[in-house]
């Protein structure tokens, strides 16, 4: 392989990490390594900054309550399309507040609420109790409960990492047996799409760009999903019939290439689909902008796409209702 494109602030964050003592994630237990990642989050993210709305949430769920929060730019809203994010982490680490600086950049630039949902973390939880939360929760909010204080009329599926592929396994679910409302877009941000094939990126990002095949080894072994089961690795089932999609991937990512083949399997299907490529970046950007500033731009493009494909897609669901 010829040596791959690096962006400056990349390198320098890269390079930061180096020096950092001590051991590494999957040298950790999980209570340890989670206490690592949200203390990295001051250091590597921007502030949540100014919001009208933040509200923690209770939802009922197959294994008890799931904590989640309403972010919203605007404190009464007309009904409307609503985002569901479910964070990142390797289904181990990761929580709202970890995410929650993108989360309100989200409600803020789409003019949307957005619900991040705390779902159950393995090894406590191992598979399928997370996708099992994220399903309940987007029905919950598909419903209108009166605690959102919110009429939603569809529902926009997002998430990173294992968060994206959360996202996906939700899809399929609400395409399978659909919620009170449709869910009218996803947004998979560097996804683990096809987890039982190794590709190219895998070996070629493996080790020196923050996710590490020893991390998605730990990963892999605490959460333990069936990945001959659509819900445990979502290409193993049909991608035909899902919403419009944008996919979003980082060039620098040992899982780029499961995102690559999950937008090219929906093309192929005849799903709407938009693909960015984050060049010269590395996996779980969209959380580290403060650290590697030109991940701002990378996030700014992509929400500018998918500004518009929920405002086409609400719109043809507006036409097709009145066309009933």
């Amino acid at each position: 392989m010829t040596e791959p494109f690096v962006r400056p602030d990349v390198r320098a964050f890269l390079d930061f990490l180096e020096t950092i003592p001590g051991p590494k994630m999957h040298e950790m237990e999980a209570p340890a390594a989670r206490a690592q990642y949200e203390a990295m989050k001051d250091v590597a993210d921007p502030p949540i900054g100014d919001l009208a709305v933040q509200k923690n949430l209770t939802i009922p769920g197959p294994g008890g309550d799931i904590p989640a929060r309403l972010f919203d730019a605007t404190a009464e809203r007309d009904p409307g399309p609503a985002m569901v994010f479910f964070h990142g982490g390797g289904f181990v680490i990761g929580n709202i507040e970890t995410h929650a600086s993108f989360c309100a950049e989200m409600a803020r630039v789409l003019d949307i609420p957005v619900i991040s949902v705390d779902y159950r973390l393995a090894p406590e939880h191992r598979w399928p109790a997370a996708p099992d939360d994220c399903e309940a929760a987007a029905r919950w909010v598909a419903g209108s409960p009166d605690e959102l204080g919110r009429h939603v009329t569809s529902l926009v599926l997002c998430g990173d990492s294992a968060g994206g592929t959360l996202a996906i396994t939700t899809a399929m679910a609400l395409r399978d047996k659909p919620a009170k409302v449709p869910v009218i877009a996803q947004f998979p941000i560097y996804p683990a799409a096809d987890m039982g094939t190794e590709y190219p990126s895998y070996t070629d990002f493996g080790e020196g760009f923050l996710l590490t095949k020893d991390s998605m080894e730990w990963f892999n072994d605490a959460y333990q999903a069936d990945l001959t089961h659509m819900r445990g690795s979502p290409m193993e089932g049909d991608v035909s019939g899902l919403p419009p999609a944008l996919i979003m991937t980082a060039s620098l990512d040992p899982i780029r290439d499961q995102g690559r083949a999950y937008a090219a399997a929906l093309i192929r299907a005849g799903v709407p689909t938009s693909f960015r490529e984050a060049k010269g970046n590395i996996h779980g950007f969209v959380n580290i902008r403060k650290a590697i500033p030109s991940s701002q731009g990378d996030v700014a493009g992509a929400l500018a796409v998918l500004r518009e494909i929920i405002n086409e897609a609400e719109g043809d669901r507006v036409m097709a209702q009145a066309a009933e």
